[in-house]
């Protein structure tokens, strides 16, 4: 493996890392602090999250992670092979499904659900701690754990190379 390849690869688990620890951070305190807050704050203060998250340097690690990982899957997969290359290919294909997969398919179209409802609705307070809540912190917590897995993965892919 080229010294520039083998970078790549570290900074890819360190970034995995990253990516984990900021969905670990809403499983295991933000999204409880949220529940304690009045219905309405924690409505608002999601909706703020869910617009902000979208333009910092979160979102471009998060989805630079999908090419990176689709190159690792190859890499690994194809041209590495033996136990090493599978484990480097596992990281990827877990990151894919189960990080970008799950916000795509539940974590997104609930923040989407929310991002339109008026936080003083009965409605909205309803969906908040009866779907949202749970839900999305179940989701979130399938990413958290799957950005670990990829990182370990990886990390055990190429410490067999």
């Amino acid at each position: 493996m080229s010294p520039i390849l083998l970078i790549f690869m570290q900074l890819t688990v360190i970034a995995f890392a990253f990516v984990g620890g900021v969905f670990l951070a809403f499983s295991d305190f933000i999204m409880r602090s949220l529940t304690r807050t009045s219905t309405i704050g924690g409505v608002e203060a999601m909706q703020s999250i869910n617009r902000e998250v979208c333009r910092w340097v979160f979102m471009t690690v998060f989805l630079g992670l999908v090419p990176a990982s689709l190159m690792i899957i190859v890499y690994g997969g194809v041209i590495v092979g033996h136990a090493a290359g599978l484990l480097m290919a596992g990281a990827g294909v877990v990151y894919v499904i189960g990080c970008f997969g799950v916000t795509v398919l539940c974590n997104v179209p609930l923040n989407t659900a929310l991002a339109s409802m008026n936080a003083s609705a009965l409605s909205t307070q309803e969906f908040w701690t009866g779907t949202y809540l749970p839900r999305w912190t179940f989701w979130n917590t399938v990413r958290t754990l799957a950005c670990g897995v990829s990182a370990l993965l990886l990390m055990f892919g190429l410490s067999q190379l």
